[in-house]
C-alpha cells in the first residue's frame, strides 16, 4: 500500500531525508551543543550511515563560526576536525555557487579555494591520525574535484575509500561527478564507471542510482532535451534494470538517508514518461523530497510537487 497524499501542508526539500535523528543533529549544532552532537555522531558504526550524518552537519549554517571551540576542547579527538573538514567542503561550494565556471566570478573562486584548502587541511590531519576514517577519505574525493588535483590523485583517494568500504555510496556519487565531462572527465569515462559500479554492487545497493545520474549529467552536458533523450527504448530498459537491482530490490535498506536514491529514479522515470514506475517510487517515499536531485532546478520543492502530481495523475493513482 502506497503512502496517501492529501496533506494540507505541501512538502518542502528535506535536507534530513526524513530522518528524525538527523533533524535533532541539526538542532544541536545550531544550538552549538557539540557534546550532544558528538555523542550522536559516535553512536553509529555503519560507514554509509556515519557519512550521512556528517553530511547533515555540513548543511548547518554557521558551524564554521564556532567549530574551533570544539576542536580546542577535544584536541585528541578526530570528530571535531572531521566535522570542520566535511562542513568546510560544503562551505567552499557555497562560496563558489552552483553555476558553470564561465559564470563564476574571480571573487567566488578565491573564496572557494581558501575554504577548500582549510577543509582539506582538516581532513588530511584526520586521515593522518586515522588512515581508516572513511568519511574523511570520501570527503577528500569531493574536495579533490574542486581543487583540480588530477585523476591520479582523485583515484588514490577513492581507492582508499574502497580499501575500507568497497561500496561506499557517497564516494561513488562523488567519483562519478569527478568523471563527468563538466569537470575533468568525459561521457565515456562517466558511463563506464556508472555501469561497472552498478553491475558489481550488491543487490539492493543504492549505487545503482549512478546509472540514472549519468544519464542526467549527459542531458545537462549536451543541453539535450531530457524527455526525448531519456525516453529512448535502450535507455528506458537500462534505467529499469538499474532500479530493479537497487531501489526496487527486496534487499534495499531503509537506513538513514535512504529516500535519496528513489527520489533520483522517480525524477528520471518521470522525465522518461515512465509514469507508473515514477508513481511507485513517489508513493514509496511520500513527502520526503531530498536535496539531490531536486536542487538541479531553480525551485526544487515546486518542481518536486509538479513531477509527483504528473506521475500520479498519468499513472491513474
Amino acid at each position: 500500500m502506497g503512502i496517501l497524499f492529501g496533506r494540507k501542508k505541501a512538502p518542502k526539500i528535506d535536507v534530513c531525508a526524513g530522518d528524525p535523528e538527523a533533524r535533532r543533529l541539526r538542532q544541536l549544532l545550531a544550538a552549538r551543543d557539540w557534546r550532544s552532537a558528538r555523542d550522536l555522531l559516535t553512536a553509529h558504526t555503519d560507514p554509509d550511515v556515519r557519512t550521512f550524518y556528517y553530511r547533515v552537519c555540513a548543511s548547518v549554517d554557521g558551524v564554521q563560526d564556532w567549530i574551533g571551540e570544539w576542536v580546542a576542547a577535544e584536541p585528541d579527538s578526530t570528530v571535531p576536525l572531521l566535522v570542520k573538514g566535511v562542513h568546510g567542503v560544503s562551505w567552499a561550494w557555497e562560496a563558489r555557487g552552483g553555476r558553470y565556471a564561465s559564470e563564476t566570478s574571480a571573487g567566488q573562486f578565491r573564496g572557494f579555494a581558501e575554504r577548500l584548502k582549510m577543509a582539506e587541511d582538516c581532513l588530511d590531519e584526520v586521515v593522518e591520525r586515522d588512515p581508516d576514517e572513511v568519511v574523511a577519505w570520501s570527503s577528500l574525493v569531493t574536495s579533490a574535484r574542486g581543487r583540480g588535483v588530477g585523476h591520479e590523485e582523485i583515484w588514490r583517494r577513492f581507492d582508499n575509500v574502497l580499501r575500507i568500504h568497497p561500496f561506499h555510496e557517497e564516494a561513488y556519487n562523488q567519483m562519478l561527478q569527478a568523471l563527468c565531462a563538466k569537470w575533468s572527465g568525459s561521457d565515456e569515462e562517466m558511463f563506464t564507471f556508472a555501469r561497472e559500479a552498478a553491475a558489481q554492487a550488491p543487490a539492493g545497493s543504492p549505487i545503482g542510482t549512478l546509472v540514472a545520474t549519468a544519464h542526467l549529467e549527459y542531458c545537462l552536458n549536451h543541453r539535450d532535451d531530457p524527455g526525448n533523450y531519456l525516453a529512448r527504448p535502450g535507455i528506458v530498459a537500462e534505467l529499469h534494470t538499474a532500479a530493479d537491482q537497487s531501489v526496487r530490490h527486496p534487499s534495499y535498506r531503509r537506513r538513514p538517508g535512504w529516500p535519496v536514491a528513489p527520489n533520483v529514479f522517480a525524477m528520471v522515470f518521470c522525465m522518461a514518461e515512465e509514469y507508473a514506475a515514477a508513481a511507485d517510487l513517489f508513493q514509496m517515499f511520500g513527502d520526503i523530497a531530498t536535496e539531490w536531485p531536486w536542487t538541479m532546478f531553480d525551485d526544487p520543492a515546486r518542481t518536486f510537487r509538479g513531477f509527483r502530481a504528473e506521475a500520479l495523475q498519468k499513472a491513474g493513482r
